[in-house]
């Protein structure tokens, strides 16, 4: 029994760039087309099969420790961009302004797709959700830069919005206006997970 359900659902990639230097800012440059390897995206600031923790995972490990690197890449839905921009009062949020390294368009809620659902092309390329990205303080600062006084609301606008990270399970190929199918992990939520959370 296969342990991945595909799913009648389908996002279309509408944007794709990188961060090639986060020295300055987290600005993502566009690109057409992008050619992933088992370390992600090569010369993206994201990318590498190990990474140093950080304060994500400080309840795991000390800060900086090496860990396998599933947050290689970041992806924001064009949905869920346009309602962070009307709650910021803005026309559109741009995608370089979070650092994102893609763009989907065509599934609801998309931040809080399961954990482990694959997003895989029509010619193979596979990437696994790791989980909801969380809000933080960079985007903030990109917003500031092009609409001075908007940038401080993005955290309260973006939650649960910001999209999710994710690492490549089968290298390959990505262009804007790929298609790629969403497979779900077929087992149900843990029984205990709310209680879980809230103990948190």
């Amino acid at each position: 029994m296969p342990a991945l359900i595909p799913t009648a659902y389908h996002a279309t990639i509408t944007w794709l760039g990188h961060v090639a230097d986060q020295t300055t800012d987290i600005r993502s440059a566009p690109s057409d087309a992008i050619d992933l390897t088992w370390e992600g995206l090569p010369g993206d600031v994201h990318g590498g099969r190990t990474r140093p923790s950080c304060s994500r995972v400080t309840t795991q490990y000390k800060r900086g420790t090496e860990i396998a690197n599933t947050r290689q890449l970041s992806i924001v839905s064009a949905e869920e961009l346009a309602l962070i921009a009307g709650k910021l009062g803005l026309e559109r949020i741009e995608p370089e302004w979070l650092g994102a390294s893609m763009v989907v368009e065509g599934l609801d809620d998309f931040s809080h797709l399961t954990p482990s659902s694959r997003l895989q092309a029509e010619n193979g390329t596979c990437l696994v959700i790791d989980m909801l990205n969380l809000p933080c303080q960079f985007p903030a600062r990109e917003i500031e830069k092009d609409h001075p006084g908007q940038g401080k609301a993005f955290r309260a606008a973006a939650k649960g919005r910001r999209g999710v990270t994710a690492w490549v399970e089968r290298p390959g190929r990505l262009a804007v206006g790929d298609r790629m199918r969403l497979h779900v992990p077929g087992q149900r939520a843990w029984v205990h997970a709310e209680t879980a959370r809230g103990a948190g």
